[in-house]
């Protein structure tokens, strides 16, 4: 990864602390793929998927994350989830279209497992 996309996942998961968030792991990888940050709020286990996307000719940040990545995630949190109890789990995204924090946009339950 690059040092912006690094700069993003580390400014993602302090705006996501601030918002009462607890950072649990970053970068976890298995066989299915990789999980930018695990985070807990409350009792639920958050998934996040941190996007970074200055160039916007073939869509936003957002539109990065296809239907195919949405499974290589939901397989990769189902692993983790072998391992670490949690009683509720989601999917958040960050999107950025630069490294600042007012550059954030924070969607919570970005899609369905």
């Amino acid at each position: 990864m690059n040092n912006s996309g690094n700069e993003a996942e580390k400014m993602a998961a302090t705006y996501l602390q601030q918002h009462g968030l607890i950072l649990l792991e970053t970068n976890y990888r298995c066989r299915f793929g990789e999980i930018d940050l695990v985070m807990r709020d409350g009792s639920a286990t958050v998934f996040v998927e941190v996007r970074l996307r200055s160039n916007t000719d073939f869509g936003g940040a957002g539109m990065s994350i296809t239907p195919h990545k949405q499974q290589k995630l939901v397989r990769a949190a189902e692993h983790y989830l072998l391992s670490h109890s949690s009683t509720s789990c989601r999917f958040d995204a960050v999107l950025m279209d630069k490294v600042d924090t007012h550059h954030i946009e924070w969607i919570r339950n970005a899609f369905d497992a």
